[in-house]
């Protein structure tokens, strides 16, 4: 008989509820986004809470119809942003709260783990090459850009921050350069798409970068200036700004390598998605004594699959 362990993360923009058997083969995944009023730049923490507790009671509603309650053996979920102990953001208290009152109702395990550790463990699953326990984690999403050194340790991942992104995230400045354009938050799959319609080379953008850290916010004035200016296409300053980003992202990722010799670098979160940074990236460290992973790019944004997996 199987038996089953589920996974919850409630993070600021999606409610995800997944479910493993306890030798890893995923059962059920599914995520519902959280809904943002066009042209707002993102939701308040209070405004997620309530959208994750109406939408929690669907996603596991249809996960009993797939299983009986009494397999499943444990229950996982992402508790705050990062695996440190002043680590705190309140959506993710709507999750450990439904996924509390699941364990004391069915009488079974409960685990706690960050949102942080929940991204690498599902990159690294999906990636299915990466196979040592130490490794350089870079975490590109909508609210970190965070170089980290990683190992694993009893299911945990120490991580310790070597570099990123001193002001926004690289999916801040995605999301912001997307809702100038007049697209829907979050932005990052429109723009994406708008980009494979642009010309490579027309819009060149400056990006800071020094050792292992990077800023954003100069170069998203200096995009947001073109787009008022209203003569460039959308298309091709939308790959200009990912061209922008994969090399700084690439030069700050390269430098970390070289500083703590570790050459095996995995790419996790929700912008580590987007098709252009992936081939830019491989091409980039081809031949560069560096070895890229990335996770599937359905698990690289946002889910519960790997909060599950921490659990085994």
């Amino acid at each position: 008989m199987n038996k089953y362990i589920l996974g919850i993360d409630t993070s600021c923009y999606t409610t995800s509820i997944a479910l493993i058997d306890i030798n890893g083969r995923l059962l059920y995944d599914k995520r519902r986004i959280l809904e943002v009023k066009r042209g707002k730049r993102g939701l308040r923490q209070s405004e997620a809470v309530f959208q994750h507790i109406k939408n929690f009671p669907m996603l596991y509603k249809d996960v009993l119809q797939k299983i009986d309650t009494k397999d499943i053996i444990k229950i996982c979920c992402s508790s705050k942003p990062r695996n440190l102990e002043e680590s705190y953001m309140p959506v993710f208290l709507s999750g450990v709260s439904m996924a509390k009152t699941i364990s004391e109702t069915l009488k079974i395990d409960y685990e706690e783990f960050s949102h942080q550790e929940g991204h690498i463990e599902a990159a690294k699953w999906s990636s299915k090459s990466l196979k040592n326990d130490k490794f350089i984690a870079v975490h590109i999403s909508g609210g970190t850009t965070e170089i980290l050194k990683v190992e694993k340790y009893n299911k945990r991942y120490n991580c310790e921050i070597i570099g990123g992104t001193k002001d926004i995230s690289t999916g801040q400045l995605i999301d912001r350069i997307g809702v100038e354009m007049g697209l829907n938050f979050p932005a990052g799959k429109e723009l994406d798409k708008i980009s494979e319609k642009g010309i490579l080379g027309k819009i060149k953008l400056p990006v800071s970068t020094k050792g292992t850290y990077i800023n954003y916010s100069g170069v998203e004035t200096f995009t947001k200036r073109i787009i008022q200016r209203g003569i460039e296409k959308n298309c091709d300053i939308a790959i200009g700004l990912f061209y922008a980003i994969s090399k700084s992202l690439y030069k700050a990722i390269y430098e970390a390598s070289k500083t703590y010799g570790i050459n095996e670098i995995l790419i996790a979160g929700g912008v580590a998605s987007n098709r252009f940074l992936r081939d830019n990236l491989y091409r980039d460290f081809e031949n560069k004594g560096v070895v890229i992973h990335f996770g599937k790019r359905k698990f690289c944004t946002d889910n519960a699959v790997g909060t599950a997996l921490l659990g085994i």
